[in-house]
């Protein structure tokens, strides 16, 4: 037994540039079209490996010691090089709102194949999560207190973790794997949704499935595997997109990702413009009261353990967003001084405020469009690790590859709202006021 166990179950994990070249090559097979070389399909499928360089100079840069010149290039070029694939996506999904007419580019795999290839990538997902070096085990930016909260996440490997006695052993292993579960149960709550949007609001489920198979082949994906912070909030976003015909529910959504971490509520003008006059209303209400009870749990929470007013008062000193402060973070910011980080700010909340009146009207094209870019914006001026968040916009960006026509998907008419809430209140409130009413005495006195 112990030999069939080394000869079938003896298998290594391929290092980040392996996996890099092994992706591109299955990528191209299933995904670029041959026939028409040149078309908006196969650029879209080369630019989204742009970024990997990048990833690989940061992982590179991670066994060097920190101090030494060496460290501080390689770092220096991946973050370099991670801005300049941003800019090209960010620039992509401006081209995308030019775009009306696109033709069904179908993948080179049937529906079962694909179905069957991500099924199996899928299930190789926890594994990687488990197996994934020290240094891509280590979060990735600071999470969120409420993320924190969330996930409670270990920052040892799973060798390290079991080589520990007693109850810190047991601690580390439930923190370890509640973590670990927590971004499995996102990605397989993106995937859901992008096969979802492709069957139902695509009209087409081979394009939903040939978008959660580029997901899971993407190295990103396999890069930031455990990073529950980074693909929690986004899995929200993309179900909101997906429930777009019913404002109340994605303003829920948006409002739990705002509450959880701060880049969904960027995409908030978008989302108001999209239901100017078509729910919006509704949608802010949602938003409102899920983001409110997502920060009050947070904010309890903190309370609870003491740590409230130390929390907020590291929020107002962080750098990494606030660009008039100098920042001695990791990124391309680091040790510059933040009057150049500014005007790149201000930008940015120019772009920000236009996309609330920008187009006009939006259909649900323009929604993903835009709420990719302004994502991807935040790359160039968030000066904590900027540029390596790509899981937050990774789900949109799928979508922007695969979709068809999408001019008629826009907000349905308003339904009337149901009378009987407020009937109940009414009654309600008639009977506390017989209930709490003074009585007349039986006799006068």
């Amino acid at each position: 037994m112990t030999c069939l166990a080394t000869i079938f179950l003896d298998f290594q994990l391929p290092n980040a540039a392996t996996w890099y070249y092994f992706s591109l090559i299955l990528a191209i097979a299933l995904f670029v079209k041959f026939n028409r070389f040149v078309s908006i399909r196969n650029v879209d499928v080369l630019s989204l490996y742009l970024m990997v360089p990048g990833f690989l100079f940061l992982m590179d840069a991670a066994k060097v010691p920190v101090q030494t010149e060496g460290y501080r290039n390689l770092t220096l070029y991946g973050f370099i090089w991670l801005i300049g694939g941003s800019l090209v996506l960010f620039v992509r999904c401006l081209l995308d709102l030019t775009l009306i007419s696109r033709p069904a580019l179908l993948p080179n795999i049937n529906l079962s194949g694909l179905a069957w290839l991500s099924t199996a990538m899928f299930m190789c997902m926890a594994p990687i999560a488990a197996r994934l070096p020290a240094e891509l085990q280590q979060p990735v930016g600071k999470s969120t207190a409420a993320m924190v909260a969330l996930s409670n996440a270990s920052t040892q490997t799973l060798d390290q973790v079991q080589s520990l006695t007693g109850a810190e052993r047991d601690e580390e292993l439930t923190r370890f794997w509640v973590s670990r579960s927590i971004a499995i149960l996102s990605h397989l709550a993106v995937i859901a949704a992008l096969v979802l949007i492709g069957s139902i609001h695509f009209q087409n489920t081979t394009s939903g499935m040939a978008a959660a198979t580029f997901y899971l082949l993407l190295p990103y994906t396999a890069y930031h595997v455990g990073q529950a912070h980074h693909v929690f909030p986004a899995a929200l976003l993309i179900w909101a997109v997906y429930c777009y015909r019913r404002p109340w529910l994605s303003g829920l959504l948006i409002g739990l990702g705002a509450g959880s971490c701060f880049f969904p509520a960027l995409t908030l003008p978008v989302w108001l413009s999209f239901y100017r006059k078509a729910g919006m209303g509704r949608f802010l209400a949602a938003f409102g009261v899920a983001a409110g009870i997502s920060l009050g749990l947070t904010g309890l929470i903190l309370w609870a353990d003491g740590k409230l007013a130390q929390s907020l008062q590291l929020v107002f000193s962080l750098a990494d967003w606030q660009p008039w402060k100098a920042s001695d973070l990791e990124s391309i910011w680091h040790g510059i001084h933040g009057a150049y980080r500014l005007p790149v700010f201000i930008l940015y909340l120019m772009f920000l405020i236009a996309t609330s009146f920008w187009p006009r009207p939006k259909n649900l094209a323009h929604v993903v469009a835009l709420c990719a870019a302004l994502l991807i914006g935040i790359q160039f001026w968030y000066a904590d690790r900027g540029g390596v968040y790509v899981l937050w916009y990774l789900p949109l960006m799928m979508l922007i590859v695969f979709r068809p026509n999408l001019m008629d998907r826009r907000p349905p008419p308003l339904t009337p709202l149901p009378t009987w809430p407020i009937s109940m209140a009414r009654r309600a409130r008639d009977w506390m006021w017989h209930a709490t009413r003074p009585r007349e005495p039986l006799a006068k006195v």
